[in-house]
């Protein structure tokens, strides 16, 4: 790995800090480096202010001059009334080159950040582990280009491919190492929808109850064909009150309800993810709409167990050539997959 890509994947890192939390901002990263040492460091921080070369240049001070900045988005070239323009602050500075991932999407920055650099005699590069910057924020770009959140589908199987057992009843299909990941998952989105049948039977709370990141639960929201609230105790006690996936308590504010896949568009949010429900999952895929697929895979066998209904598929051959892995990794007894839409 060169110096750049280095420094661009410690970049990287950064940004992941506040995914899911800068919306309608874009999740970036920023590292400051000066004589092969870390000056600053900035992330776009919770609500999307300050920027993160806003935050990396406030803690580099007047080291920053002569240093390189190496930064995961295009510095936005817009005055804001909640901050200036990075690339004017980043010109002010007196740094000598930038590097950065990919350009900023956004009418008000797309090639104006860079060219106010160059106008300003600073070296620009770009390019550096760009891949890795549109995976590290899908939500923005996916925004940007189709007008809607970017989706990702959390599903727990069984080894034959079942979602729940004959009767419906799911819980617990994968073990606590695999629950605890998809609150780390939940906690890196705006949003977290599940569909009507869950949200009455299972009650989940579709919270984030993992230690330090309480705070993080993302904004709620049900598919209900019938648009009207669904109604259900305030108080729900349950039998495990210390697993993650249910609680001695529930709260029933501040849900939103939508009547189908496509109006996740309204929602204000970049990042959703869709947990819970065989039919939910089946509308979502039927409906083109998801970008991300998280397959929590348990070593166990249900036989006649339910599976995803229909998706929409008029040929075998549509299923091929849609998914490609991108991880795979032990949790516990259980086997996570990652696919994401070819």
């Amino acid at each position: 790995m060169t110096d750049d890509a280095r420094w661009m994947a410690a970049a990287l890192t950064l940004a992941a800090r506040t995914r899911g939390r800068t919306a309608p901002n874009p999740n970036v990263g920023c590292v400051i480096v000066r004589d092969g040492r870390v000056v600053g460091r900035g992330w776009t921080q919770p609500s999307g202010r300050p920027h993160a070369e806003a935050m990396a240049l406030a803690q580099a001070g007047e080291a920053a001059r002569g240093a390189t900045v190496y930064v995961t988005l295009e510095p936005c070239a817009h005055v804001s009334a909640r901050g200036p323009a990075c690339a004017d602050l980043l010109a002010a500075s007196g740094v000598a080159r930038v590097v950065a991932a990919i350009g900023d999407p956004d009418p008000r920055t797309d090639g104006h950040g860079f060219a106010r650099l160059v106008a300003a005699e600073i070296a620009v590069e770009t390019g550096v582990l760009a891949d890795e910057a549109r995976r590290s924020m899908p939500g923005f770009l996916i925004r940007r280009a189709l007008g809607r959140p970017h989706v990702t589908l959390k599903l727990a199987l069984s080894l034959d491919g079942a979602v729940a057992m004959a009767d419906g009843r799911s819980q617990w299909i994968t073990g606590a190492e695999a629950r605890a990941h998809t609150h780390l998952e939940r906690s890196r989105h705006d949003a977290i929808l599940v569909g009507r049948g869950t949200w009455e039977a299972d009650r989940p709370r579709l919270d984030v109850r993992l230690p330090g990141l309480e705070d993080r639960s993302p904004s709620k929201v049900v598919l209900s064909r019938t648009a009207r609230q669904c109604e259900r105790s305030e108080a729900i006690q349950s039998s495990t009150p210390d697993d993650l996936d249910r609680g001695a308590s529930l709260a029933m504010t501040d849900v939103i309800y939508i009547t189908a896949p496509e109006e996740i568009a309204t929602l204000p949010a970049d990042h959703l993810f869709v947990e819970g429900g065989a039919a939910t999952a089946a509308a979502f895929l039927r409906a083109g709409l998801v970008d991300r697929l998280l397959l929590y895979r348990a070593p166990i066998l249900i036989g006649g167990g339910r599976t995803l209904p229909d998706i929409g598929l008029a040929d075998l051959g549509e299923a091929h050539g849609r998914w490609t892995c991108t991880d795979r990794r032990q949790l516990g007894s259980d086997r996570l997959e990652v696919y994401e839409r070819a």
